[in-house]
């Protein structure tokens, strides 16, 4: 096991790569890519980065230098060998050979497409354009690039006891909610924390944690890399990004209406078991269950992602219930916000009424709060989100009004297409 405080004392070199694979990143983006590439390959979209805690000035703490250098090095990374192997002859939820050969084809002769990044008022904007399903595999390690370089500009300002102490604290604090978690009969839980982590060394660390923990309770890692390096199933399913990019590409209100339940016919037909999983809260859980399509009811499950997940849940076992479903056999796996309280709370609430899976973040990959005077290295919500598609901006309104998106205009747009009223605002932590 790697000894991370003196790790990170003795890394000051010049140029220590913090993503040093395409595949460390979540499964779900190579799971996206494949259906976009499919299925909207010519689509022209533009990615950008929004920092939600605009009280962290990111341009203040991150070098631009240093910065550039990150982002220059993930331009030169290439499919290994392999990592080749591995997406080509892995089992993937039962399958093998998720990834198709055209696919395979494809990525194995990736580099990554150009950036564009400026700083303004303490900020940085990073903005990625070009086709799909090139620069939507840039979200994650650009944000784990932006994490961790904040982190390491904090780090480098301690001595080596300094750093012994800190990660022998948030390691015991880790350890402590593997111990909360341990009794819970039933429990199913996977690491989510790739885009927010800490660093890459100590998402390494909190899986192995977990997984030494709580043995078959911890079902695995979105981080492809270390779900390889660990012999780990890989988990994921699909994200906003894809029911955002389709309806900004519909042409009349009516296509846009449509074009959340289009995402998920192009979803159904590569994917079957637990990977047809709906997201629905991208432009309002309520009004998209409504409206929903008979054959959806049969899908596995739904994943709970904004607003307050008790209602969210209870919202879709009532839809279960109207359409036949016994909400028992059906998944919903919760992944917004969690820390071990909630997960405690949502087992105790749920177990036995449907089958619950939790994906936990940046509070298991990145919970330094509380370790530091001033709480600098407390996490923070920075996103990296598809802002336009063919030159039409994206929307996502979710259950929470704090995380919507989009220029106003459209917003009310969406609010009345979706007929989304009222929705309670719940701050937004990471």
């Amino acid at each position: 096991m790697v000894d991370i405080a003196t790790r990170v004392y003795n890394h000051r070199w010049k140029m220590d790569p913090i993503v040093r694979s395409l595949i460390d990143t979540d499964f779900y983006k190579l799971l996206m890519c494949q259906s976009v590439l499919r299925n909207r390959p010519e689509t022209q979209v533009t990615f950008s980065l929004i920092n939600r805690s605009r009280a962290i000035r990111l341009a203040d703490l991150v070098d631009e230098g240093e910065l550039r250098e990150q982002l220059d090095h993930i331009r030169t990374l290439s499919l290994s060998r392999g990592e080749s192997t591995w997406m080509r002859g892995n089992t993937f939820y039962g399958k093998r050979q998720m990834f198709t050969p055209e696919f395979m084809d494809w990525f194995e002769a990736l580099r990554l497409p150009p950036y564009h990044l400026e700083r303004r008022d303490g900020q940085y904007e990073l903005t990625f354009e070009g086709s799909w399903p090139e620069v939507m595999l840039w979200e994650v390690p650009a944000l784990a690039v932006l994490m961790e370089l904040r982190a390491r500009a904090v780090l480098g300002t301690m001595k080596k006891f300094e750093l012994q102490v800190l990660y022998a604290r948030a390691m015991t604090k880790l350890w402590e909610k593997v111990e909360r978690l341990r009794p819970l009969e039933g429990l199913r839980i996977a690491d989510f924390g790739t885009r927010r982590r800490h660093s890459f060394l100590w998402q390494d660390w909190c899986v192995q944690a977990m997984h030494e923990g709580l043995g078959a309770r911890f079902i695995g890692t979105s981080n492809c890399l270390i779900a390889k390096n660990r012999d780990l199933e890989a988990i994921g399913t699909n994200a906003h990004e894809l029911p955002m990019v389709y309806a900004a590409l519909a042409r009349n209100d009516e296509e846009l209406a449509r074009a959340p339940y289009k995402v998920l016919a192009d979803w159904q037909e590569e994917h079957e078991g637990n990977l047809r999983i709906i997201l629905p809260d991208t432009f309002g859980t309520e009004g998209f269950l409504a409206r929903a399509p008979d054959w959806l009811a049969s899908w596995t499950g739904i994943r709970i992602d904004s607003g307050a997940p008790e209602a969210g849940a209870e919202t879709a076992i009532r839809w279960w219930e109207a359409h036949g479903e016994d909400p028992r056999e059906k998944m919903v796996i919760f992944s917004d916000g969690l820390d071990v309280e909630r997960i405690v709370a949502l087992h105790a609430r749920f177990a036995g009424r449907v089958r619950t899976s939790f994906g936990w973040g940046t509070l298991l990959t990145n919970d330094f709060r509380g370790l530091t005077p001033g709480d600098v290295l407390a996490p923070f919500s920075l996103v990296c989100k598809a802002v336009s598609a063919d030159g039409r901006p994206t929307v996502k309104l979710s259950d929470n009004p704090l995380k919507a998106m989009g220029p106003e205009g459209e917003i009310a747009r969406y609010r009345r297409v979706f007929d989304v009223g009222a929705q309670p605002e719940i701050d937004v932590v990471v």
